[in-house]
């Protein structure tokens, strides 16, 4: 017996080890299906168009997408900071006009006009900026021959022609990101601000008078649309303008930035759109001052592309009421003839975006597990291999994952799995 015991343990111990856990099949890509491009709040610019085109005026179609709401004239000749630079390391300036002149001032001196300029840029030459620890390098350079200028915290760059700077009308040209813009109206700052993981990093900012200046450069729409739609645009631009207007922002030393997260603000260059910048600057004067209000106050006039056929409120978005936020119908984002690349789509999110997005280190399963009464995802939940779960907005997952929009579908069963519980220690 004493020799068979020993075996009959081993044996024993044998039997009873737990098995290997079965290894999960981490999915390289997510296939995703929608409709409708943007967050869908407030107005949508394809249905407006296609109301419009229906022979609809601006003014009915604001009062369709927008809920209680009294259109009226407000003061709008307000100077707004559009931030057309953000987080930089280095950018160019210089004239595209003939004869204009360029000057560069130290500090930021607001309308000033007895203040002395730091220099006075050539014809055919430029200004350059740096960041340099925590301040902005300026220099000169005129030909192959480049001058430094003492650095400071923030520079205010005029150009001749406008209402800071008399004489020849100028036009400049803003280079930065490999991108060069055009500018007609107002004056700059470049400021060194630090963000939060980057240490300090260079804003520039327009200063413009919202109710042309600004206005006339918002490039939200085609200008080839209908009237009704551009005016439709111009009272919605204005009043979003007009409900941020003051409420400064640190981290872009502005008021507005001139990008989609706010408004895409193209400058000169929409107003110079051949045969059609004309028409949009014709919807801007045609609604002089009309804003959308509430309690005589500018409502956050929110907009977007297209819907999935009905269109979202700013609870279901993002947790905030809004009340003339509704959700209506909106047939003419599901016209594949006026929205043809998003009536309907399809996209494929890898694993690294899906993954980063619920800050897991892999997601096995996507589930929807509610949706609002406009179609768009309510919330919609990751598991990961260990089987943690992780659940978030469906407008939150499409602005992270970069999707069209929140109305969409997931395609077949995404590794659909038991989730394991990671064991206690």
């Amino acid at each position: 017996m004493r020799i068979f015991k020993p075996l009959v343990l081993f044996l024993t111990i044998a039997f009873v080890a737990p098995p290997q856990a079965t290894a999960v099949d981490v999915p390289t890509e997510f296939a995703i299906t929608g409709a409708g491009y943007g967050h869908g709040v407030g107005l949508s610019q394809i249905g407006a168009r296609s109301k419009a085109l229906a022979g609809e005026t601006a003014t009915a179609i604001l009062n369709y997408y927008y809920k209680d709401v009294v259109i009226q004239p407000v003061d709008d000749s307000k100077i707004l900071r559009v931030n057309v630079g953000h987080l930089l390391s280095t950018a160019r300036i210089a004239t595209s006009t003939p004869e204009a002149t360029l000057q560069i001032f130290s500090g930021d001196i607001g309308d000033a006009q007895d203040v002395v300029p730091l220099a006075v840029v050539p014809v055919k030459s430029s200004l350059n900026f740096s960041i340099l620890g925590s301040t902005v390098v300026p220099s000169v350079v005129v030909g192959k021959k480049t001058s430094s200028l003492p650095r400071n915290r923030v520079f205010t760059v005029r150009w001749s022609g406008t209402r800071y700077l008399p004489g020849v009308d100028g036009v400049v040209l803003l280079t930065h990101s490999k991108v060069t813009s055009r500018y007609r109206y107002g004056q700059m700052q470049f400021k060194a601000v630090k963000a939060s993981t980057l240490g300090y990093r260079l804003e520039i900012t327009n200063s413009v008078r919202l109710a042309d200046e600004y206005l006339w450069g918002i490039s939200e729409v085609p200008s080839s649309w209908p009237a009704a739609a551009l005016e439709a645009q111009a009272i919605a631009s204005r009043t979003y303008a007009l409900n941020k207007a003051g409420i400064y922002r640190a981290a872009c030393d502005c008021d507005l930035y001139g990008e989609i997260s706010d408004q895409k603000f193209l400058g000169y260059a929409k107003e110079m759109e051949k045969d059609w910048g004309k028409l949009w600057k014709a919807a801007v004067i045609n609604t002089a001052g009309l804003t959308l209000t509430q309690n005589n106050l500018p409502i956050a006039a929110y907009f977007g592309s297209s819907t999935g056929g009905l269109t979202e409120t700013s609870m279901n978005a993002w947790g905030s009421e809004r009340s003339y936020t509704q959700i209506v119908a909106d047939p003419g984002s599901q016209d594949p003839i006026l929205n043809p690349n998003f009536y309907t789509w399809k996209r494929s999110v890898t694993q690294a975006s899906v993954a980063l997005t619920f800050a897991l280190p892999d997601v096995v399963s996507l589930e929807v597990l509610s949706r609002n009464a406009s179609g768009t995802v309510a919330i919609i939940q990751a598991t990961s291999s260990t089987g943690v779960q992780k659940s978030l907005r469906g407008e939150t997952f499409r602005s992270r994952t970069r999707i069209p929009s929140a109305y969409f579908d997931l395609v077949g069963v995404q590794n659909a799995i038991e989730p394991t519980p990671t064991p206690s220690p």
